[in-house]
């Protein structure tokens, strides 16, 4: 007990500090009501056209703004009070689920009305994922970053527990305009706890002065940092082909299994149950290498391929834990090496980067993933998902082991150690390099 204990300790050990709890519970219950728009909004597509393509393009809607916008949105995160940017942010994205809710109580909503508010939604959250990632970091002592990140990232997998099965037990016995309007009403949680934090208990990164060649300077910044770089390249390609769930999974769900919407929110809710587990199992981790991240990824496209062997929803359920629980521990590595190594004053314009390839490559992977899934059917794209995942994984583990036994050039400096500490004497070069002309 004492052991079990202890470890409980140490993986919550974030949520003793107030301002992070405030921040927890708030995003938990925002996310959950997120989660029932995307679902509501999937099935709605879907619903309406039966296309993958479909389906496809609002993806490309959801995400578009943050491939086109996300550098210079996290430029401006590093440029702001990010608590105030973030209330700015949380309420407009309210607007834009009320404005759902509108649309979806019509008796024939349109499909091209669907993808603008979409659009819009994606706009807004290309400003809000850096501003509310970059924020984490400055609510907790600086030996809880690592911590309190992955917390963040138990706190998106948490919703996705509750969050789809509660979006297909609205859709059937409410209809998909409750659905938006309680993740309306979901968006006064993060606000109320927003408005409630002691602002001089923050760990405040340094305002970034706005200046010519920032955005430039955080990609020449990232490409030189190893420990940055390599795990961008693989979320990258996963991003793109391996995570665009909200395609493939309920294509599989309702055309290859032969089941319905609760079919598919009962399988995502189980998927995520695994996911849970592994943002859990990360958070208890205190150091974190680009190796983990490639191994995470290896076991994330191994799992996928199980998954799309399934013969049939039984079958589905287990392997979807699985497809969870190795997402996530890819995800949270990935998210938590970059929040940790990144310097204070890039760290808004890096983790925009890192949304941008994550999140900003699903548009492209989305509609191609849904004509390969509506012309050969889900299995094969889940199929490319995970090996698209075992690609990277590989190729990760290759290149920082190449990077690690090339030998120093004269003058340049040494490659960072690969632990998620933050504190290694190359990230300040590297930093000041990167503010050179």
């Amino acid at each position: 007990m004492r052991r079990i204990s202890a470890a409980a300790r140490t993986t919550f050990r974030s949520l003793s500090i107030r301002n992070f709890r405030l921040f927890f519970v708030g995003q938990l219950i925002s996310q959950t009501g997120t989660w029932l728009t995307t679902i509501a909004q999937t099935l709605l597509v879907l619903h309406l056209t039966d296309s993958g393509v479909a389906i496809g393009g609002l993806v490309a809607c959801q995400f578009g703004p943050v491939l086109l916008l996300g550098a210079w949105a996290g430029a401006v995160a590093d440029r702001h009070d990010k608590r105030k940017l973030l209330m700015v942010t949380q309420a407009l994205e309210m607007v834009q689920s009320v404005a759902l809710a509108v649309l979806a109580f019509l008796p024939h909503p349109s499909l091209i009305g669907l993808y603008v508010v979409a659009s819009f939604g994606g706009l807004f959250l290309a400003f809000d994922n850096p501003a509310r990632r970059s924020f984490v970091p400055e609510i907790v002592p600086t030996e809880n970053v690592q911590n309190a990140a992955t917390l963040n990232s138990a706190i998106m997998t948490s919703a996705r527990v509750f969050g789809p099965a509660l979006g297909g037990l609205l859709v059937v016995t409410l209809g998909y305009g409750w659905c938006f309007s309680i993740d309306a009403l979901s968006y006064l949680a993060v606000l109320v706890a927003l408005f409630m934090m002691h602002p001089a208990e923050f760990t405040r990164s340094p305002v970034v002065v706005r200046a010519k060649g920032q955005i430039r300077a955080g990609l020449r910044y990232t490409r030189q940092m190893p420990d940055l770089w390599v795990p961008m390249v693989m979320l990258t390609v996963i991003g793109m082909l391996t995570f665009n769930f909200s395609v493939t999974i309920p294509l599989f769900a309702e055309h290859t299994l032969h089941g319905n919407g609760t079919t598919y929110t009962l399988l995502y809710s189980v998927l995520s149950v695994g996911s849970l587990a592994g943002a859990l199992i990360a958070s208890y981790q205190r150091i974190i290498e680009v190796r983990h991240v490639a191994i995470a990824a290896l076991s994330f496209g191994v799992a996928m391929c199980i998954f799309a062997l399934a013969p049939n929803l039984l079958f589905s359920f287990p392997t979807a834990i699985l497809v969870g629980l190795t997402s996530i521990g890819f995800l949270t590595t990935g998210s938590a090496i970059v929040q940790v190594r990144a310097d204070p004053h890039m760290r808004g314009r890096v983790l925009a980067l890192q949304s941008i390839v994550m999140i900003g490559s699903t548009p492209i992977g989305g509609p191609i993933l849904g004509y390969i899934c509506d012309a050969y059917g889900a299995r094969v794209g889940i199929a490319i998902g995970g090996f698209a995942a075992l690609g990277a994984g590989t190729w990760g583990l290759f290149a920082i082991r190449r990077i690690r036994t090339r030998p120093p050039t004269d003058g340049a400096a040494p490659a960072p150690s690969g632990h998620a500490t933050g504190t290694d004497a190359t990230v300040t070069m590297t930093v000041e390099a990167s503010r050179a002309p």
